[in-house]
């Protein structure tokens, strides 16, 4: 039954992208030193196995695990809390699909040294070498430390205001003066719920982007007039957006990637697809569509 269900989403993921030459676009990708990922989250309503799964039938080699997993698509719990089998079994799944796990997050790493400790020695254990993160400031000297301790990065990410970094003013400040294992995991379309030009964020953080919880968003219409009104009133609430293909919203993420190129960025750019959760398949396919096609027009050009 497994089988049938992973047939039929590789099926799915090819129809949505017809003519697409896979090598050449993954070699344009590689040219950038870019890699597309699916960030678990975009599943939640299934398994971390069914996740996997999927980003297998999208033809993606990359994923990253949320703060929480589910391993029966049920009931869920903290990632880095899971035990050694259960860890081990994720590891072996993804490794069977040829998919490589590259950062978890958000995760709470806290002013508590030996309870941030766990989190990292979780990482190490997962072959992960980056945190999604929000840490409160007071525990940034201890982040720092275990940062150059296990080699691992710490990429500070901004939900949206009022949270503490929904402003990259705030995640240079954290970042100023410490180790460059310590960065950004911009989150564009927070920031445009927030209300800032995602691009000018990129600029501004330029050399500390260490991966992207990339989207593109679409304003939300309100249901009543009565909530539109209510919406009015909420100064400084983010903006109620949601998810829909790259390339189809009003993020501008071609100028947001070559941005990224001009600044040398490698990395991960993570979906995060928030929107029309029980069959984001076909939606996926077609972000998976525009970045292979936005790599190839970028790494064309000097």
């Amino acid at each position: 039954m497994r089988k049938l269900a992973c047939f039929t989403l590789t099926l799915l993921a090819c129809a949505s992208l017809p003519g697409q030459d896979v090598p050449k676009a993954a070699a344009a990708a590689d040219q950038l030193g870019w890699q597309m990922a699916i960030h678990a989250y975009t599943f939640r309503k299934f398994s971390i196995f069914e996740c996997i799964d999927k980003t297998a039938a999208l033809g993606l080699k990359h994923m990253s695990l949320s703060g929480s997993v589910s391993l029966d698509g049920k009931s869920g719990r903290k990632t880095v809390t899971l035990s050694d089998a259960a860890a081990a079994a994720i590891r072996k799944a993804a490794a069977a699909k040829g998919i490589k796990l590259i950062n978890i997050g958000v995760v709470q790493l806290p002013p508590d040294e030996a309870e941030s400790r766990g989190v990292f020695e979780f990482a190490k254990r997962m072959g992960i070498d980056t945190l999604v993160a929000e840490p409160e400031p007071a525990a940034l000297d201890v982040v720092e430390k275990l940062c150059k301790e296990y080699a691992i990065k710490v990429a500070i990410h901004n939900h949206p205001k009022p949270s503490r970094y929904w402003n990259p003013d705030t995640v240079l400040e954290a970042i100023k003066g410490r180790s460059p294992l310590l960065g950004a995991c911009a989150d564009t379309g927070h920031w445009l719920r927030s209300g800032l030009d995602p691009r000018e964020c990129l600029k501004k953080l330029e050399g500390h982007v260490i991966c992207l919880h990339f989207k593109d968003l679409v304003p939300e219409e309100p249901k009543t007039a009565a909530a539109a009104e209510a919406g009015k009133k909420k100064e400084g609430a983010a903006k109620a957006m949601h998810d829909v293909p790259w390339g189809t919203g009003v993020g501008q993420v071609k100028a947001q990637m070559a941005e990224l190129k001009r600044q040398g960025f490698r990395g991960a750019f993570c979906v995060e697809y928030e929107y029309n959760w029980d069959n984001s398949m076909p939606e996926i396919a077609e972000c998976k569509k525009f970045f292979d096609a936005t790599c190839a027009e970028l790494a064309g050009k000097p």
